[in-house]
């Protein structure tokens, strides 16, 4: 067993060149196998840049109200104790709403060594399309 306690590392700010406005990652995690995973908290507007994942991805929403749109699909609301999973290698995007902070746990599988390929941007055209809920 191995236990992380609360606050034993430190919060990581988002990489500018992967998110948009300001994202928080907190308590990253890895499994013994390639189980990947951390708690991201986006500031109201942030979000992720569109993205893929080898073997899907799980977000667990925690609190706030957030954004989730995958390729070619309607922008939808994320709210507390909303699961959403991506299918692998679905090109999708996830952040937090224009005027409300979001904050998930995500986890994800790796493939030789990483779990995520990032792509291009969210345009703000494509992140403030009217949200489905």
């Amino acid at each position: 067993m191995d236990i992380k306690r609360s606050g034993s590392q430190p919060s990581a700010k988002g990489p500018e060149e992967y998110f948009t406005g300001t994202v928080r990652l907190d308590a990253p995690f890895s499994g013994r196998g390639n189980l990947s995973g951390a708690t991201v908290t986006f500031e109201p507007g942030a979000r992720t840049a569109w993205h893929t994942h080898p073997f899907g991805q799980t977000l667990l929403v925690v609190s706030g109200l957030g954004r989730v749109q995958r390729e070619g699909g309607p922008v939808e609301e994320i709210r507390p104790g909303d699961i959403v999973w991506f299918p692998p290698g679905e090109k999708h995007w996830h952040g937090a709403a224009p005027d409300c902070a979001m904050s998930h746990i995500a986890i994800a599988e790796k493939e030789n060594g990483s779990p995520v390929t990032w792509m291009e941007k969210v345009s703000d055209k494509d992140y403030l399309g009217k949200p489905q809920s």
